[in-house]
């Protein structure tokens, strides 16, 4: 007979006791009655007070959730995870699946989720077997996990509910108010209905059909649509459509993965109207007749809360804050220089002043308003881009280093915009131009300091990008009137308007220094244009600044000559050749950036070592137990070119990352790259800086604020390092 070691003996003993144990604790954790944390109070709960053999019983997982937080429905949209239910097996018993209530829509900056806020049911259908002995009881155990969140915060909440469920013969009573409330949500909850249905992707629009069954002969004046696969819909935008003799038509926004792949299976899901919530299964194919009229819906349904006013009058407010902080923003400081000597050019004329206010600010809301226009266009034709988008295209780029530069010749005194124009009796130094220079000031201001995303300004755009798009351009306005907001209740200020000093010979030289910071923002632009394009395409760039500088030091020419009656066709001929020279050399720099790309990264000198971004280059880390900062930056982006000089590319910082063995990536969005941009979206973000740090067991990360410290990024490094 083989003998067992005595180690082998003590091993399986030791498993034995294990289990013992465990089962204890699960007995000891599985407790009747209300479990308790600090978000959430869930409790296993039965629709009658008894349950006869034979018979089916519908329990439910009842919570209550404290204000300021909320779970999840099974498709929990933009972001979370839906609640999960993991039943202990009991003899002969068999479990169900979870009938969902109608969720509510609950918009968390920016993004769209649905779920359930305050007190909820959740019921659970169980057969009873008919071997369920009387007066006896039957017990039900279930481990639950729920996802509690607010607005800044997730929380798994794992919870074991317990029920002894009394067994009896007869027909049971509703068990009081819990009964009723079981039986209501089964009662309104969404169900299968006689409903045909189709889906079809035209035109950067996902239009559903559905016709028949209660749906036929109603009139209908509101419905939404809450798919149950992720990826479908743009949970956060609109949904506009029309009711039908037979049906409804409703034209919901695609997903970008779905308007990039195209419709081929069948789009799932719950359609709520103001006459009951219905399970559909909408097959690709035509419209369906009857679906259309001239009912028009809404998107508001009886038991499904839209977007409140708080959520945006909260993304306008942070725009309106964004927009005045944006005048502080690094590379805004060219443009200040603009709006100062335009408004110092005035003196005591407050009619004047006031006109260069409103046209300054005419300027900028309508720049503002034109580039959210372009953006949600491309948002609307599935391109995901982001704020500041226009300094990621290289011709963009060197155009705008380019009117710097015009900008900065023209302070020199090098030539005079629209000299004939103003009548400038006094020299042509003496005024800047009026309304039309006010308007054109806003407009660059906008164009320029749109890169620099300022604190309270990235949240609300954002929002505004995940927003239908009235909301959105309300929420674009708010950024506009706070960014021009200073320089007109300067111009409107009388008292501050008789305080500025006169013009005269003094505005010459404090007009040639201000031209330094435009020379400056010209030096910027060309090093972000090199950045994008590499060397060939910076020496094509600067032959095209040469080409462009002689033209207008010949236009200035002219215009002298033609001021002293001499003419200056010629000096203004050669000037026109010279700018169709230099657009054919901005074509060429172009080409020449598409073709050799830019240059390679330069060495990070004492700071820390950095690598590429990827979302698995992230989920590598983490799974080594590694906490990992991300840097969300580009080239055009001062501010964060700023971060990383003083906070992120120090020693100090370099070592913080060694002691904690944290990883540092760096998402480079210098040039258009999709995967970053989705990545922003789903922070809420729509531009850069971004910073996040990923720690091991927390399913968020911490999201940094757009101005560090050093002493900041050095902390919250610590802080990660010793939660490994």
């Amino acid at each position: 007979m083989r003998r067992f070691p005595l180690s082998f003996i003590v091993w399986i003993a030791g498993l034995w006791l294990a289990g013992l144990l465990l089962a204890g604790a699960g007995a000891v954790l599985a407790q009747t009655g209300p479990q308790r944390t600090e978000r959430i109070e869930a409790e296993l709960v039965a629709m009658t007070r008894w349950v006869a053999p034979g018979s089916t019983v519908v329990v439910a997982v009842r919570q209550k959730i404290q204000p300021g937080w909320h779970t999840y429905w099974r498709n929990p949209g933009d972001s979370g995870g839906a609640t999960t239910l993991a039943w202990r097996p009991a003899p002969g018993v068999s479990f169900g699946e979870i009938v969902w209530p109608l969720p509510e829509r609950q918009p968390v900056q920016g993004l769209m989720n649905y779920g359930y806020s305050g007190e909820v049911w959740l019921p659970v259908p169980v057969e009873v077997p008919a071997t369920a002995r009387s007066e006896g009881t039957l017990p039900l155990r279930v481990s639950a996990l729920f996802l509690v969140c607010s607005d800044e915060l997730c929380v798994p909440e794992p919870l074991e509910l317990a029920l002894d469920l009394p067994v009896r013969s007869g027909e049971p009573p509703l068990n009081g108010r819990d009964g009723a409330a079981i039986r209501r949500v089964l009662e309104t909850a969404p169900r299968p209905a006689a409903i045909q249905a189709t889906a079809a992707l035209a035109g950067g629009v996902l239009t559903l059909t559905a016709t028949g069954g209660p749906l036929a002969g109603v009139d209908l004046s509101g419905a939404h649509f809450f798919p149950y696969q992720p990826n479908i819909i743009d949970h956060a935008a609109a949904q506009s459509g029309e009711s039908g003799p037979r049906g409804l038509t409703l034209r919901l926004a695609p997903a970008r993965r779905l308007a990039g792949a195209g419709l081929t299976d069948p789009v799932q899901g719950v359609l709520a109207t103001d006459v009951g919530a219905f399970e559909i299964m909408a097959r690709p194919g035509p419209a369906l007749a009857g679906a259309r009229g001239s009912g028009t819906l809404t998107g508001r349904v009886p038991g499904v809360e839209a977007p409140g006013w708080t959520g945006v009058i909260q993304a306008a407010g942070l725009a309106l804050l964004g927009g005045l902080l944006l005048n502080l923003m690094p590379c805004v400081f060219p443009i200040l220089a603009m709006k100062a000597a335009a408004l110092a050019s005035v003196g005591g004329d407050s009619g004047a002043a006031r006109r260069d206010g409103l046209g300054f600010l005419a300027g900028v809301v309508v720049t503002f308003l034109a580039l959210a226009g372009v953006l949600l266009v491309l948002r609307a034709g599935g391109e995901a881009v982001g704020w500041g988008f226009q300094l990621q295209s290289p011709p963009v780029v060197a155009a705008l280093a380019l009117l710097m530069l015009a900008s900065a010749l023209n302070l020199s005194g090098v030539f005079h915009v629209g000299a004939g124009l103003q009548g400038l009796a006094s020299g042509p130094l003496a005024k800047l131009p009026g309304w039309a220079g006010a308007v054109f000031t806003g407009v660059l201001a906008v164009v320029v300091a749109a890169p620099c995303t300022a604190p309270f300004m990235a949240p609300a755009l954002g929002a505004a990008l995940l927003m239908s798009w009235p909301i959105a351009l309300l929420v674009f306005l708010a950024l506009a009137i706070g960014f021009a907001l200073p320089f007109v209740l300067a111009s409107f200020s009388p008292g501050l308007i008789t305080r500025l000093p006169r013009p005269g010979p003094w505005m010459v030289h404090l007009r040639s220094l201000l031209a330094l910071p435009m020379y400056g923002a010209a030096l910027w632009l060309g090093w972000v244009f090199w950045r994008q394009g590499g060397d060939l395409a910076l020496v094509l760039l600067s032959a095209a600044a040469i080409m462009l500088a002689a033209a207008l030091w010949l236009a200035g020419l002219g215009q002298v000559a033609r001021a002293q009656g001499r003419g200056g066709v010629v000096a203004l001929t050669v000037a026109l050749v010279s700018i169709v020279v230099c657009g054919g050399l901005v074509v060429a720099a172009d080409r020449a950036a598409r073709l050799d790309g830019p240059p390679g990264q330069t060495p990070a000198g004492d700071g820390p070592v950095s690598q590429p971004w990827s979302p698995s280059a992230v989920q590598s880390a983490v799974a080594q137990g590694r906490p990992v900062l991300v840097n969300f930056t580009a080239d055009w982006c001062v501010t964060c070119k700023i971060n990383e000089r003083t906070s992120l590319g120090s020693p100090a910082v370099a070592e913080a990352l060694a002691r904690s063995g944290a990883v540092y990536l760096v998402a480079d969005w210098t040039r258009r790259d999709a995967a970053i941009a989705a990545e922003l979206t789903r922070h809420g973000r729509s531009g850069v800086p971004l910073y996040l740090l990923y720690t091991p067991g927390q399913a968020r990360p911490r999201v940094l604020p757009q101005l560090l410290t050093e002493g900041l990024v050095v902390e919250a490094l610590g802080s990660a390092g010793r939660t490994r």
